[in-house]
Protein backbone atom coordinates (compact mmCIF):
# COMPACT_ATOMS: atom_id res chain seq x y z
CA UNK A 1 0.00 0.00 0.00
CA UNK A 2 1.24 3.51 -0.64
CA UNK A 3 0.25 6.82 0.63
CA UNK A 4 0.66 8.83 -2.38
CA UNK A 5 -2.35 11.89 -3.23
CA UNK A 6 -0.90 13.50 -5.80
CA UNK A 7 -3.60 13.74 -8.37
CA UNK A 8 -5.44 11.31 -6.22
CA UNK A 9 -8.77 12.76 -7.19
CA UNK A 10 -8.26 12.17 -10.80
CA UNK A 11 -6.83 8.81 -10.35
CA UNK A 12 -8.68 5.89 -11.23
CA UNK A 13 -9.54 3.24 -8.84
CA UNK A 14 -11.97 0.07 -8.86
CA UNK A 15 -14.38 -1.27 -6.10
CA UNK A 16 -14.46 -5.60 -6.49
CA UNK A 17 -16.77 -7.45 -4.13
CA UNK A 18 -16.21 -10.74 -3.74
CA UNK A 19 -19.55 -12.17 -5.40
CA UNK A 20 -18.17 -10.25 -8.69
CA UNK A 21 -19.52 -6.85 -8.39
CA UNK A 22 -17.31 -3.71 -9.36
CA UNK A 23 -18.14 -0.28 -9.14
CA UNK A 24 -15.28 2.17 -10.68
CA UNK A 25 -14.45 5.51 -9.28
CA UNK A 26 -11.84 7.84 -7.98
CA UNK A 27 -9.09 7.35 -5.71
CA UNK A 28 -9.63 9.08 -2.59
CA UNK A 29 -7.17 9.13 0.56
CA UNK A 30 -4.28 6.52 -0.52
CA UNK A 31 -3.74 5.43 -3.45
CA UNK A 32 -2.51 1.85 -3.65
CA UNK A 33 -4.85 -1.45 -2.59
CA UNK A 34 -7.05 -2.66 0.53
CA UNK A 35 -8.85 -5.38 1.61
CA UNK A 36 -11.98 -5.87 4.35
CA UNK A 37 -15.24 -6.39 5.01
CA UNK A 38 -17.57 -4.54 2.66
CA UNK A 39 -20.62 -2.59 5.33
CA UNK A 40 -22.32 0.65 5.36
CA UNK A 41 -23.06 3.52 7.90
CA UNK A 42 -26.14 5.70 7.62
CA UNK A 43 -24.96 8.04 10.12
CA UNK A 44 -24.83 11.65 8.42
CA UNK A 45 -22.19 12.97 10.78
CA UNK A 46 -19.68 11.59 12.65
CA UNK A 47 -17.31 10.19 10.45
CA UNK A 48 -14.84 11.10 12.72
CA UNK A 49 -15.96 8.90 15.39
CA UNK A 50 -16.54 5.90 12.50
CA UNK A 51 -13.12 6.08 10.98
CA UNK A 52 -11.29 6.42 14.50
CA UNK A 53 -13.67 3.40 16.37
CA UNK A 54 -11.40 0.15 16.64
CA UNK A 55 -14.50 -1.73 16.45
CA UNK A 56 -14.24 -0.93 12.30
CA UNK A 57 -10.78 -2.89 12.19
CA UNK A 58 -10.60 -4.78 9.17
CA UNK A 59 -13.89 -3.49 7.99
CA UNK A 60 -14.25 -1.41 4.56
CA UNK A 61 -17.14 1.46 5.19
CA UNK A 62 -19.72 2.58 2.64
CA UNK A 63 -21.43 6.11 3.69
CA UNK A 64 -24.93 6.05 2.54
CA UNK A 65 -25.21 9.68 3.12
CA UNK A 66 -23.85 11.22 -0.30
CA UNK A 67 -21.78 14.07 0.66
CA UNK A 68 -18.96 13.11 2.94
CA UNK A 69 -16.00 15.48 4.67
CA UNK A 70 -17.40 18.91 5.18
CA UNK A 71 -16.57 19.51 8.12
CA UNK A 72 -12.92 18.22 7.47
CA UNK A 73 -10.81 16.95 10.34
CA UNK A 74 -9.48 18.12 14.10
CA UNK A 75 -7.52 16.59 16.89
CA UNK A 76 -10.30 17.05 19.66
CA UNK A 77 -12.86 14.17 18.38
CA UNK A 78 -10.50 10.95 17.93
CA UNK A 79 -11.59 7.50 19.56
CA UNK A 80 -8.70 6.44 19.30
CA UNK A 81 -5.07 7.07 18.29
CA UNK A 82 -5.65 6.19 14.71
CA UNK A 83 -8.40 4.80 11.84
CA UNK A 84 -9.07 2.00 12.39
CA UNK A 85 -11.15 1.26 8.99
CA UNK A 86 -9.87 -0.73 6.17
CA UNK A 87 -10.98 1.38 3.55
CA UNK A 88 -13.33 4.14 3.06
CA UNK A 89 -16.01 4.50 0.13
CA UNK A 90 -18.18 7.88 -0.87
CA UNK A 91 -20.25 9.25 -3.10
CA UNK A 92 -19.27 12.87 -3.33
CA UNK A 93 -16.67 14.10 -1.07
CA UNK A 94 -16.05 17.64 0.14
CA UNK A 95 -13.55 19.83 -1.59
CA UNK A 96 -12.86 21.85 1.14
CA UNK A 97 -13.87 21.66 4.35
CA UNK A 98 -15.64 24.51 6.13
CA UNK A 99 -15.84 24.30 9.97
CA UNK A 100 -13.90 26.17 12.25
CA UNK A 101 -12.56 23.45 14.20
CA UNK A 102 -11.16 22.05 11.15
CA UNK A 103 -7.52 21.62 10.66
CA UNK A 104 -7.24 19.68 7.63
CA UNK A 105 -9.26 17.46 5.05
CA UNK A 106 -10.70 14.49 5.59
CA UNK A 107 -8.77 13.11 2.26
CA UNK A 108 -5.46 14.56 3.60
CA UNK A 109 -6.20 12.63 6.92
CA UNK A 110 -6.51 9.24 5.52
CA UNK A 111 -3.97 9.47 2.88
CA UNK A 112 -1.66 10.81 5.88
CA UNK A 113 -3.07 7.85 8.09
CA UNK A 114 -2.32 5.01 4.01
CA UNK A 115 -6.22 4.83 4.47
CA UNK A 116 -7.39 3.77 0.71
CA UNK A 117 -10.05 4.49 -0.06
CA UNK A 118 -12.38 5.39 -3.48
CA UNK A 119 -14.91 7.77 -4.42
CA UNK A 120 -17.79 9.05 -7.17
CA UNK A 121 -19.40 5.57 -7.21
CA UNK A 122 -23.27 5.02 -7.02
CA UNK A 123 -23.25 4.00 -2.58
CA UNK A 124 -26.74 3.94 -3.06
CA UNK A 125 -26.88 1.08 -5.63
CA UNK A 126 -23.52 -0.52 -3.66
CA UNK A 127 -26.02 -0.33 -0.14
CA UNK A 128 -28.88 -1.56 -1.82
CA UNK A 129 -26.63 -4.80 -2.98
CA UNK A 130 -24.91 -5.25 0.67
CA UNK A 131 -28.67 -5.47 1.69
CA UNK A 132 -29.65 -7.92 -0.98
CA UNK A 133 -26.72 -10.08 -0.99
CA UNK A 134 -24.97 -9.28 3.00
CA UNK A 135 -21.72 -8.07 4.45
CA UNK A 136 -19.09 -9.51 1.84
CA UNK A 137 -15.31 -9.28 1.06
CA UNK A 138 -14.32 -5.69 -0.59
CA UNK A 139 -11.04 -4.63 -1.76
CA UNK A 140 -9.94 -1.61 -3.27
CA UNK A 141 -7.94 -1.26 -5.34
CA UNK A 142 -6.12 2.21 -7.63
CA UNK A 143 -3.15 3.31 -9.39
CA UNK A 144 -0.44 1.01 -9.73
CA UNK A 145 -2.59 -1.26 -7.74
CA UNK A 146 -4.59 -1.82 -10.57
CA UNK A 147 -4.19 -5.13 -12.11
CA UNK A 148 -6.79 -6.99 -14.68
CA UNK A 149 -10.25 -7.49 -13.00
CA UNK A 150 -9.59 -11.26 -12.50
CA UNK A 151 -6.92 -11.03 -10.46
CA UNK A 152 -8.39 -8.12 -8.75
CA UNK A 153 -11.36 -10.76 -7.70
CA UNK A 154 -9.34 -13.63 -7.04
CA UNK A 155 -6.82 -11.33 -4.29
CA UNK A 156 -10.34 -10.06 -2.83
CA UNK A 157 -11.76 -14.06 -2.83
CA UNK A 158 -8.34 -14.58 -0.40
CA UNK A 159 -8.88 -12.25 2.09
CA UNK A 160 -9.61 -13.26 5.58
CA UNK A 161 -13.38 -13.32 6.56
CA UNK A 162 -15.10 -11.61 9.45
CA UNK A 163 -16.85 -15.18 10.72
CA UNK A 164 -14.11 -16.73 13.15
CA UNK A 165 -11.98 -13.36 13.15
CA UNK A 166 -10.46 -13.12 16.99
CA UNK A 167 -9.38 -9.24 16.66
CA UNK A 168 -9.71 -7.44 20.36
CA UNK A 169 -6.27 -8.04 20.74
CA UNK A 170 -5.03 -6.50 17.55
CA UNK A 171 -7.08 -3.15 18.35
CA UNK A 172 -6.48 -3.24 22.47
CA UNK A 173 -3.97 -1.56 24.50
CA UNK A 174 -1.47 -3.34 25.41
CA UNK A 175 -0.80 -1.23 28.49
CA UNK A 176 -3.06 -0.40 31.61
CA UNK A 177 -3.63 3.13 32.25
CA UNK A 178 -6.05 5.28 34.22
CA UNK A 179 -8.45 7.69 33.64
CA UNK A 180 -9.45 9.83 36.28
CA UNK A 181 -13.00 11.24 37.67
CA UNK A 182 -13.79 14.41 36.64
CA UNK A 183 -14.15 16.46 40.11
CA UNK A 184 -15.15 14.32 43.34
CA UNK A 185 -14.37 10.72 42.97
CA UNK A 186 -16.69 8.37 43.73
CA UNK A 187 -16.58 5.14 42.22
CA UNK A 188 -13.46 2.80 40.82
CA UNK A 189 -14.38 0.41 37.45
CA UNK A 190 -11.66 -1.89 35.90
CA UNK A 191 -13.22 -1.73 32.27
CA UNK A 192 -11.85 -4.17 29.77
CA UNK A 193 -10.51 -2.67 26.44
CA UNK A 194 -11.69 -5.09 23.73
CA UNK A 195 -11.28 -1.93 21.58
CA UNK A 196 -13.07 0.63 23.47
CA UNK A 197 -13.52 4.20 22.29
CA UNK A 198 -11.76 7.25 23.95
CA UNK A 199 -15.47 8.54 24.67
CA UNK A 200 -16.53 5.67 26.89
CA UNK A 201 -14.69 6.24 30.21
CA UNK A 202 -15.01 10.12 29.24
CA UNK A 203 -18.72 9.02 29.75
CA UNK A 204 -17.75 7.26 33.23
CA UNK A 205 -15.33 10.07 34.44
CA UNK A 206 -18.15 12.78 34.08
CA UNK A 207 -19.87 10.43 36.64
CA UNK A 208 -17.26 10.35 39.19
CA UNK A 209 -15.62 7.22 38.62
CA UNK A 210 -12.14 6.58 38.25
CA UNK A 211 -11.51 4.08 34.95
CA UNK A 212 -8.81 1.47 34.85
CA UNK A 213 -8.17 0.47 31.28
CA UNK A 214 -6.71 -2.67 31.29
CA UNK A 215 -5.53 -4.93 27.90
CA UNK A 216 -8.05 -7.38 26.58
CA UNK A 217 -5.88 -10.24 28.32
CA UNK A 218 -5.98 -9.05 31.71
CA UNK A 219 -7.48 -12.08 34.11
CA UNK A 220 -9.19 -11.81 36.96
CA UNK A 221 -6.51 -11.09 38.98
CA UNK A 222 -5.83 -8.14 37.28
CA UNK A 223 -9.60 -6.68 37.15
CA UNK A 224 -9.77 -7.34 41.13
CA UNK A 225 -6.27 -5.80 41.28
CA UNK A 226 -7.70 -2.48 41.16
CA UNK A 227 -10.09 -3.07 43.96
CA UNK A 228 -12.94 -1.73 41.51
CA UNK A 229 -16.54 -0.95 42.55
CA UNK A 230 -17.80 -2.36 38.89
CA UNK A 231 -16.27 -4.08 35.84
CA UNK A 232 -17.21 -2.81 32.60
CA UNK A 233 -16.35 -4.88 29.37
CA UNK A 234 -15.99 -2.82 26.25
CA UNK A 235 -17.14 -2.55 22.26
CA UNK A 236 -14.54 -4.37 19.62
CA UNK A 237 -14.23 -6.13 16.53
CA UNK A 238 -14.45 -9.26 15.95
CA UNK A 239 -16.49 -12.50 16.26
CA UNK A 240 -17.94 -13.46 19.46
CA UNK A 241 -17.86 -16.81 19.43
CA UNK A 242 -13.85 -16.72 19.11
CA UNK A 243 -13.92 -14.61 22.78
CA UNK A 244 -13.49 -17.78 25.01
CA UNK A 245 -10.70 -15.69 27.40
CA UNK A 246 -13.08 -12.81 27.36
CA UNK A 247 -16.15 -14.61 28.45
CA UNK A 248 -14.22 -16.89 31.09
CA UNK A 249 -13.22 -13.56 32.84
CA UNK A 250 -16.54 -12.29 32.78
CA UNK A 251 -17.88 -15.29 34.28
CA UNK A 252 -15.37 -15.18 37.10
CA UNK A 253 -16.27 -11.24 37.35
CA UNK A 254 -20.79 -12.48 37.43
CA UNK A 255 -19.62 -15.38 40.18
CA UNK A 256 -18.45 -12.65 42.81
CA UNK A 257 -21.17 -10.42 42.04
CA UNK A 258 -19.64 -7.59 41.39
CA UNK A 259 -21.64 -4.80 39.21
CA UNK A 260 -21.27 -5.45 35.55
CA UNK A 261 -21.72 -3.51 32.39
CA UNK A 262 -20.98 -4.20 28.81
CA UNK A 263 -21.54 -2.29 25.63
CA UNK A 264 -21.75 -3.64 22.33
CA UNK A 265 -19.23 -6.36 22.35
CA UNK A 266 -19.36 -6.69 25.76
CA UNK A 267 -23.48 -7.23 25.23
CA UNK A 268 -22.26 -9.98 22.97
CA UNK A 269 -19.74 -11.89 25.65
CA UNK A 270 -22.15 -12.00 28.02
CA UNK A 271 -24.58 -12.98 26.23
CA UNK A 272 -22.06 -16.23 25.80
CA UNK A 273 -21.72 -15.83 29.49
CA UNK A 274 -24.86 -16.42 30.11
CA UNK A 275 -25.50 -20.09 27.90
CA UNK A 276 -26.79 -17.83 25.01
CA UNK A 277 -25.39 -18.13 21.06
CA UNK A 278 -24.44 -15.62 18.83
CA UNK A 279 -25.08 -15.03 15.15
CA UNK A 280 -23.78 -12.93 12.04
CA UNK A 281 -26.06 -10.47 11.02
CA UNK A 282 -26.78 -10.45 7.18
CA UNK A 283 -25.46 -6.66 6.81
CA UNK A 284 -25.43 -5.43 10.61
CA UNK A 285 -26.91 -2.69 11.86
CA UNK A 286 -24.48 0.79 11.59
CA UNK A 287 -24.83 4.07 11.56
CA UNK A 288 -26.64 6.78 14.33
CA UNK A 289 -30.56 6.55 13.46
CA UNK A 290 -31.15 2.97 14.51
CA UNK A 291 -34.72 3.10 16.73
CA UNK A 292 -34.25 0.67 20.21
CA UNK A 293 -37.06 0.34 22.68
CA UNK A 294 -36.03 -0.16 26.33
CA UNK A 295 -38.50 -2.89 27.87
CA UNK A 296 -37.78 -1.92 31.32
CA UNK A 297 -39.73 1.05 30.68
CA UNK A 298 -41.18 1.21 27.24
CA UNK A 299 -38.78 4.21 26.26
CA UNK A 300 -37.77 4.48 22.53
CA UNK A 301 -34.79 6.10 22.07
CA UNK A 302 -32.60 6.92 18.65
CA UNK A 303 -28.94 5.19 19.21
CA UNK A 304 -25.58 4.96 17.43
CA UNK A 305 -24.81 1.47 16.25
CA UNK A 306 -21.80 -0.74 14.97
CA UNK A 307 -22.45 -4.32 14.83
CA UNK A 308 -22.43 -7.39 12.78
CA UNK A 309 -22.83 -9.73 15.13
CA UNK A 310 -25.58 -10.24 17.72
CA UNK A 311 -26.85 -12.27 20.32
CA UNK A 312 -29.00 -15.58 20.39
CA UNK A 313 -31.80 -14.90 23.13
CA UNK A 314 -35.80 -15.54 23.43
CA UNK A 315 -37.36 -11.73 23.46
CA UNK A 316 -40.81 -13.62 24.23
CA UNK A 317 -39.43 -14.85 28.26
CA UNK A 318 -37.54 -14.92 31.12
CA UNK A 319 -34.34 -17.27 30.87
CA UNK A 320 -32.54 -19.45 33.29
CA UNK A 321 -28.88 -19.09 33.73
CA UNK A 322 -25.62 -20.13 35.55
CA UNK A 323 -26.15 -16.78 37.10
CA UNK A 324 -30.03 -16.75 37.52
CA UNK A 325 -32.88 -15.06 35.47
CA UNK A 326 -32.01 -13.13 32.49
CA UNK A 327 -34.09 -11.00 29.90
CA UNK A 328 -33.84 -9.04 27.04
CA UNK A 329 -34.02 -5.52 28.34
CA UNK A 330 -33.50 -3.81 24.86
CA UNK A 331 -34.77 -4.87 21.49
CA UNK A 332 -34.15 -3.08 18.01
CA UNK A 333 -37.26 -1.59 16.37
CA UNK A 334 -36.16 -2.55 12.59
CA UNK A 335 -35.55 -5.99 13.14
CA UNK A 336 -36.27 -7.06 16.63
CA UNK A 337 -32.34 -7.97 17.15
CA UNK A 338 -31.49 -8.19 20.70
CA UNK A 339 -30.13 -4.86 21.99
CA UNK A 340 -29.70 -5.35 25.67
CA UNK A 341 -29.66 -7.88 28.06
CA UNK A 342 -29.53 -7.48 32.05
CA UNK A 343 -29.85 -10.40 35.12
CA UNK A 344 -32.59 -10.26 37.39
CA UNK A 345 -30.54 -11.77 40.48
CA UNK A 346 -27.21 -10.14 40.22
CA UNK A 347 -26.17 -6.74 39.41
CA UNK A 348 -25.38 -6.92 35.13
CA UNK A 349 -26.47 -5.62 32.18
CA UNK A 350 -25.42 -5.10 28.98
CA UNK A 351 -25.97 -2.88 25.86
CA UNK A 352 -25.58 -3.80 22.11
CA UNK A 353 -25.99 -0.22 20.78
CA UNK A 354 -23.14 2.63 22.18
CA UNK A 355 -24.90 5.32 24.59
CA UNK A 356 -21.23 6.80 24.95
CA UNK A 357 -21.48 7.79 21.31
CA UNK A 358 -19.66 11.54 20.99
CA UNK A 359 -21.68 12.59 17.70
CA UNK A 360 -24.76 11.39 18.86
CA UNK A 361 -27.65 10.72 19.43
CA UNK A 362 -27.47 10.83 23.14
CA UNK A 363 -30.54 9.46 24.32
CA UNK A 364 -29.18 6.59 26.15
CA UNK A 365 -26.71 8.47 27.92
CA UNK A 366 -29.04 6.99 30.88
CA UNK A 367 -27.51 3.78 30.98
CA UNK A 368 -23.67 5.23 32.39
CA UNK A 369 -26.29 6.36 35.35
CA UNK A 370 -27.49 3.05 35.55
CA UNK A 371 -24.27 1.87 36.16
CA UNK A 372 -23.64 4.02 38.78
CA UNK A 373 -26.65 2.91 40.34
CA UNK A 374 -26.04 -0.75 40.47
CA UNK A 375 -22.88 0.30 41.96
CA UNK A 376 -24.21 2.48 45.11
CA UNK A 377 -26.21 -0.19 45.43
CA UNK A 378 -24.05 -3.20 45.94
CA UNK A 379 -22.31 -0.49 47.74
CA UNK A 380 -25.12 0.12 50.65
Amino acid sequence: MTTSTRGAHRTPAVLVLEDGRTFRGRAYGAVGATFGEAVFSTGMTGYQETLTDPSYHRQVVVMTAPHVGNTGINDEDMESNKIWVSGYVVRDPARVPSNWRSTRSLDEELAAQGVVGISGIDTRALTRHLRERGAMRVGIFSGNALPDEGTMLAEVRQAPEMSGADLSAEVATTEAYVVPAIGEKKFTVAAVDLGIKGMTPHRMAERGIEVHVLPATAGVEDVYAVNPDGVFFSNGPGDPATADHPVALMRAVLERGTPLFGICFGNQILGRALGFGTFKLKYGHRGINQPVQDRTTGKVEVTAHNHGFAVDAPLDRVSDTPFGRAEVSHVCLNDNVVEGLQLLDRPAFSVQYHPEAAAGPHDAAYLFDRFVNLMEGQRA
